[in-house]
């Protein structure tokens, strides 16, 4: 069974904020010369790395919503400021999934296959606060 990662996206406003953070930084990547991949680095290398990335994603909470994902590619051992690290690699494409309420929480958590919301249809670019809203109304 897949299992995923689910994480805060701080400091987003909105699934398009963070496609457009995440946009700016792989060009920035480019230019650079470094190789244009997105990765979140954190402290801990996840235990169930193998069921990650049978094709897990990682899911990100936006102002107390899970609103998407992205699948995840890789976690590879680093060192961060001469401590191990894990980085996460994720796919660039970010598709939206049925908004779900979920509370603040540090660091990452495992999140099941039951639990992970679905995916919404391909093109579905609505206003996140009026998708929160059918959500919230129980209409999505």
């Amino acid at each position: 069974m897949k299992l995923h990662l689910i994480k805060l996206s701080v400091g987003s406003e909105s699934v398009s904020d963070l496609a457009q953070w995440q946009s700016t930084r792989l060009a920035e990547k480019k230019r650079t010369g470094e190789n244009p991949e997105l990765i979140h680095i954190t402290r801990s290398m996840p235990k169930r790395a193998t069921e990650l990335l049978d094709g897990g994603s990682i899911y990100w909470v936006i102002k107390g919503w899970i609103c998407t994902r992205q699948t995840l590619l890789e976690l590879r051992p680093m060192t961060y400021n001469g401590m191990p690290h894990c980085g996460i690699v994720y796919d660039p494409e970010v598709v939206r999934v049925r908004p779900r309420q979920h509370r603040a929480f540090q660091g990452w958590r495992y999140l099941e296959s039951k639990a992970a919301p679905r995916d919404l249809p391909k093109g579905a670019d609505a206003d996140d606060a009026i998708t929160r809203e059918l959500a919230e109304l129980g209409l999505l």
